[in-house]
C-alpha cells in the first residue's frame, strides 16, 4: 500500500508567503495535487494486484501450495479493501476542497494546518481534537 514516504516524494511542501491567507487557491490546489497523486498511486495497486493474481492463478495439486496461494491473495484482497475505503476518502476529501471546506477542524473549526494535512491529506480535526479524541477511544476501550 502507498505509504506518506512513496506520498511525498510527490510533491515539495508548500511555502506559505507572509501574511498569506490560509487555505488559499494556491493552497487548495496543492492539496488537491497531493490527494490526486496518492489516488492515481492507490488505482495502480489495485491494476497490479488484478495482474499479479491473473497471472499467478494456478491449480495446484499440492493442497498446501494452494492454501498458501489462497492466504497471499485473502491478503492482498484485504490490503486493497483498505485502499478501497482510502480512495474513497481521498474522493470525499476533494470535494470539500472544491466546496471551499478543506483544512479547518470538523470539531472546533480551527486551522487544521499545513504541515499536518501534508502528513495526513485526509485529516478533518486539528492536532489537538484528534489528541483528545483518541484518549477517550482508550478511555472507552480499555
Amino acid at each position: 500500500m502507498p505509504d506518506k514516504e512513496s506520498l511525498l516524494k510527490h510533491y515539495e511542501p508548500y511555502q506559505p508567503a507572509e501574511g498569506e491567507e490560509y487555505m488559499n487557491e494556491a493552497q487548495r490546489d496543492h492539496f488537491r495535487n497531493i490527494l490526486n497523486a496518492w489516488k492515481q498511486e492507490l488505482m495502480e495497486e489495485v491494476d497490479s494486484t488484478i495482474n499479479h493474481m491473473q497471472e499467478e492463478a494456478a491449480n495446484f495439486a499440492d493442497p498446501s501450495d494452494r492454501a498458501s496461494q489462497e492466504e497471499e491473495f485473502s491478503l492482498e484482497l484485504r490490503t486493497r479493501d483498505r485502499e478501497r475505503k482510502l480512495t474513497k476518502k481521498i474522493n470525499e476529501t476533494i470535494e470539500r476542497i472544491d466546496a471551499d471546506d478543506y483544512g479547518f477542524c470538523d470539531s472546533c473549526g480551527v486551522e487544521i494546518g499545513i504541515r499536518r494535512l501534508e502528513a495526513r491529506p485526509t485529516a478533518t480535526l486539528c492536532i489537538d481534537c484528534k489528541t483528545l479524541a483518541e484518549i477517550k477511544e482508550k478511555q472507552l476501550g480499555s
